[in-house]
């Protein structure tokens, strides 16, 4: 069972909330389940408003999720991430700092996820 903590320096303290493994739910849905205020206006990928930072706390090696494609567009887009990062998520399983909250979903991992509170907003 992952623990994901979210913080934010819009939030009064951070927040960890307990994934089950397994579970398919987005970093956005989980916020949204537990009404952590990731900034968000699509939900599908496209627009790029939640953005985070994702910061793996365990001590086994941290596990890439396969980026979209959109996902990797609009990180592109906002030079969040180089073309070897995303080669090294898709062919060494290394994750990329920069995420999308709608399109990341956790792992059996434990994570922190930063944002800004600003949509888009660079964290």
């Amino acid at each position: 069972m992952p623990n994901i903590t979210f913080t934010s320096p819009i939030m009064k303290k951070d927040k960890t909330i307990y994934a089950v493994a397994g579970n398919t739910a987005t970093i956005l849905a989980l916020a949204k389940e537990h009404s952590i205020p990731i900034p968000f206006e699509c939900g599908d990928g496209d627009c790029a408003s939640c953005l985070i930072e994702v910061t793996h706390l365990d001590s086994k090696p941290a596990m890439a999720m396969t980026l979209t494609e959109k996902e990797k567009a609009r990180l592109k887009e906002l030079q969040m991430i180089t073309a070897e990062e995303i080669e090294a998520a898709e062919v060494s399983d290394v994750p990329p700092k920069f995420r999308l909250a709608c399109q990341f979903i956790p792992r059996d991992e434990d994570v922190m996820v930063h944002f800004t509170g600003t949509p888009g907003g660079s964290v």
